[in-house]
């Protein structure tokens, strides 16, 4: 199964990105998703952030807080960095488990959506790794318009991320989201017909391991009687 991790600046376009592939019916780990679920009451990583951060940055119904607790964590990079020790162990136990499961219904590809994927050093487990791009101008107007956010807001979230040129530069494939709509589904669907593997390659790189584990168990399970009788029989003493 070919990994592809798909990331981006802050209102650089990687959402639209990951709804384009979507659509092109490719399987998607949205990590965002999943920060958002490890964190719902009763989970444990629910509790860890109550009890770093206290009962302020939590609704009533146990939710979080999110506007609340982001205007914290944006201001401070110690408990940016302390929220991130809360989460981050079961956004990635989860998506590894996405990932397992992905492999065994046999897809060719998956697209890890990880808005902090270079920062949290998991493009070394990916075969590609995309970067969505804008310009920086057009990223802090795209996320004050986006998020109502000030301009003072707005940049604190953009310098809390790895600034864009160095992402950019780590980058196997850049997708440019200056332009339009259309011109950035061009770039996508090219970028897909470029990195889908042919048949007879995801069979022999990526179907082959299972199907190879699949036929081992058939087989021991066939022949191992046949073995367990010979190998008693050889270790047997001989009757005097």
């Amino acid at each position: 199964m070919k990994l592809i991790g798909l990331t981006g600046g802050i209102a650089s376009g990687k959402s639209t990105v990951s709804r384009m592939l979507r659509d092109q019916q490719l399987p998607i780990i949205d990590a965002d998703l999943i920060a958002r679920q490890v964190v719902e009451p009763g989970r444990k990583a629910n509790r860890l952030v109550r009890q770093h951060f206290g009962d302020d940055v939590f609704l009533p119904d146990g939710h979080l807080d999110r506007a609340k607790l982001g205007d914290i964590i944006f201001r401070d990079p110690q408990k940016r960095q302390v929220l991130n020790r809360c989460i981050h162990p079961y956004v990635k136990l989860e998506i590894l488990k996405q990932a397992v499961l992905h492999w065994l219904k046999g897809a060719d590809m998956v697209i890890f959506d990880v808005p902090l994927l270079l920062e949290a050093g998991l493009d070394k487990f990916m075969g590609t790794t995309v970067v969505v791009f804008c310009s920086d101008v057009l990223q802090l107007q795209r996320l004050i318009k986006r998020d109502g956010l000030s301009e003072e807001q707005a940049n604190q979230r953009i310098t809390a991320q790895m600034p864009m040129h160095e992402k950019v530069a780590r980058a196997d494939i850049v997708l440019d989201n200056s332009s339009d709509l259309p011109q950035l589904e061009i770039q996508v669907k090219n970028m897909v017909k470029k990195l889908r593997p042919s048949t007879v390659t995801w069979f022999l790189e990526y179907a082959g391991p299972p199907a190879a584990f699949a036929i081992s168990v058939v087989a021991f399970k066939t022949y191992a009687p046949y073995l367990i009788r010979f190998v008693m029989n050889y270790v047997s003493p001989s009757p005097h």
